[in-house]
């Protein structure tokens, strides 16, 4: 066998294709989903390297392989550093490296925190469509936590179509949050930094570094919105308890201290769950609109992968660099002297 290439992608092809295939987008995370349902895929836990005098600080590692079609296999690495904000960096960043599955040599190093905020956010709409009162339409956009994830939900939700009236803002820094309004001037904006004006909003969207709930009273949920919780540990166990309640995979999400675990140990069980994406989009349950409707994705690999995969597919050679000496010369085609 011919030694095999390795390629790199880099931030600006990778934007340009993430903003050109919205509906790819959406369509790979959603047959991800039905992969993983039908075990053609292969998604263990996710690896977090933590720093004990630095809580808020964590590096996530997130193997995974696509099994079916054209198989491949990769992993994300992704470190969440909140202090780089205040620095003029982005909180996350990332790469993805993906491997051939034949050889198991990897083949490709993409920029990673794109394509995960994408993926974050074509999970966060096919949520929305099978839980939102009215698919396509939302009055109020709360948005909690105004970084990068948030702008790529929003986006995301333009280029759908989805017809949003107002967004409103709520974040500890009022700086931050008038650059996420001008971002989008054609959509109409408030700012806040009291959590009481989700009060206000048909929908909510988490996107914060939130390690512990601070969201813990019901009444600010009385009105039954729905609930994009991609955050995964701002909502009370109380709240989640009192909800409908849909996450990726309930093994996945269940687990380090999301505010889904803390649910759990505080009831003993897992009866407070409705079920997962995919039997939400197979029809198995409904959307309970008399109560609050909370999406709790934890994210798995196989979204990056098949993303990942498909922009290598789709580059052409001036996109890409490629490094044909990357690998040592195996031992076997050594020269024996």
């Amino acid at each position: 066998m011919n030694m095999p290439p390795f390629s790199v992608i880099g931030s600006t092809v990778i934007e340009k294709w993430l903003s050109e295939n919205s509906n790819t987008i959406i369509d790979l995370v959603a047959e991800s989903y039905q992969l993983f349902a039908k075990e053609q895929t292969v998604c263990p836990d996710s690896y977090f390297l933590r720093y004990p005098s630095q809580p808020q600080n964590r590096i996530i590692a997130l193997p995974a392989s696509i099994e079916s079609g054209s198989p491949v296999s990769g992993i994300k690495w992704i470190a969440s550093f909140p202090e780089n904000l205040n620095n003029g960096l982005d909180r996350a960043s990332a790469v993805l490296v993906l491997n051939d599955r034949q050889t198991g040599y990897p083949m490709a190093c993409l920029e990673g925190s794109q394509i995960s905020a994408s993926r974050t956010a074509a999970s966060a709409v096919l949520g929305a469509k099978y839980l939102h009162k009215t698919p396509g339409k939302i009055e109020r956009l709360a948005i909690v936590g105004s970084g990068l994830i948030a702008q790529t939900t929003v986006n995301l939700f333009k280029r759908l179509d989805w017809d949003i009236s107002e967004l409103i803002v709520i974040d500890l820094n009022p700086k931050r949050a008038e650059q996420f309004c001008a971002q989008f001037p054609d959509i109409q904006s408030q700012i806040s930094n009291d959590i009481e004006s989700i009060k206000q909003a048909d929908m909510v969207l988490f996107t914060t570094s939130a390690i512990t709930p601070h969201v813990e009273k019901m009444d600010l949920l009385a009105h039954n919105p729905t609930i994009l919780h991609m955050s995964l540990r701002d909502i009370s166990a109380e709240i989640i308890l009192k909800s409908q309640n849909v996450a990726d995979n309930v093994d996945h999400a269940v687990k380090a201290n999301t505010s889904l675990h803390l649910a759990e140990i505080h009831s003993g069980d897992r009866q407070f769950m409705a079920g997962d994406i995919v039997q939400l989009m197979n029809g198995e349950f409904t959307a309970d609109f008399s109560v609050p409707r909370i999406y709790a994705p934890f994210g798995m690999g196989i979204l990056d992968i098949m993303i990942g995969y498909q922009i290598l597919k789709d580059s052409d050679a001036n996109q890409v660099t490629k490094l044909n000496d990357f690998f040592p010369t195996p031992l076997s085609s050594k020269a024996v002297s």
